[in-house]
């Protein structure tokens, strides 16, 4: 009885080391063997925001669906595929949200024009106000 309950401790402490080597994300913390290949996967992951915790990109994320997208991003360039088209696969599946680079589109775009537009405002009171000879 005693060597039961002994085996069934170790079995119920070893089950979790048992169920960390048996990850569904093969590469989340693996690293592709050519280099070339890695370092392309690094440059996107790093232009990748993380879902769970938004400020980081998914490389420096330890958050498990960072480490997913780690996994897709390196099965995918071992496979060929280029950079921005698994960027465009994965903006197609998470939403514009999950890069660094947002696309210029037509719900996107006074994001861009209306920093520009308070600029040249900027300037021109400025211009207005300093222009007039510097005398009151």
């Amino acid at each position: 009885m005693k060597h039961f309950l002994f085996l069934m401790l170790v079995a119920a402490f070893s089950l979790p080391l048992v169920a960390q080597e048996q990850s569904t994300a093969p590469y989340a913390y693996r690293q592709l063997d050519d280099p070339a290949q890695e370092e392309q996967a690094q440059d996107l992951m790093e232009s990748l925001r993380c879902l769970q915790c938004q400020g980081q990109s998914i490389a420096d994320s330890d958050a498990p669906i960072a480490g997913s997208m780690r996994s897709l991003v390196r099965e995918r360039v071992a496979k060929g595929e280029e950079p921005e088209a698994i960027r465009e696969w994965l903006v197609e599946r998470y939403g514009d949200y999950v890069s660094y680079a947002p696309r210029l589109t037509s719900l996107t775009w006074p994001l861009f024009a209306v920093p520009l537009l308070f600029a040249a405002l900027a300037f021109l009171l400025l211009r207005r106000r300093f222009g007039r000879g510097g005398g009151q």
